[in-house]
């Protein structure tokens, strides 16, 4: 199969990668690029953990092929924290503050698609949360701590607080 080489923006930085046709973009973002924050669960599109943001929608790399890529701005759990300091989003510490990260394989789908969520409405719903997060797969948290940490990321951005 004859590999090329792509250019794929993610977190703000252009990197180029040698692809094959068939190579999945959560497979070039944990191999080649490194950025392992980006889980590779059942590779079938059913858990979610391989969430990343794709022009600030969420969608599951496992699904997606690399080369569909280029050209869209993706940005993976890593680069929602603040580059400059390494602190991490406001909703990142949320989750931690809630206890909803446990083992932490989903956190990382669970945030970004919660982060797509809040993004595009910055006021949801508690049925609002609960349909974003319904692609993503726990079996830790019960999704009540997810769901709390979520809640009060959204009422600490309606208070201005972060």
């Amino acid at each position: 199969m004859k590999k090329q080489i792509i250019k794929l923006d993610i977190n703000n930085q252009i990197y180029e990668v040698m692809v094959s046709p068939t190579d999945l973009l959560v497979d070039v973002i944990r191999k080649q690029i490194g950025l392992t924050g980006t889980k590779k669960g059942c590779g079938q599109g059913d858990c979610g953990a391989c969430t990343v943001l794709i022009d600030g929608k969420a969608q599951l790399s496992c699904l997606m092929l690399a080369i569909a890529s280029e050209g869209k701005k993706i940005t993976t759990i890593e680069g929602i924290a603040n580059q400059e300091t390494g602190e991490l989003h406001p909703l990142q510490q949320s989750f931690l503050d809630h206890g909803a990260v446990q083992c932490g394989f989903c956190s990382p789908g669970m945030i970004l698609s919660s982060k797509a969520l809040i993004d595009e409405n910055p006021q949801p719903t508690e049925e609002d949360i609960k349909h974003a997060l319904e692609g993503n797969l726990c079996r830790c948290t019960g999704y009540v701590l997810i769901l709390e940490a979520v809640e009060s990321y959204v009422e600490a951005l309606s208070k201005g607080e972060v």
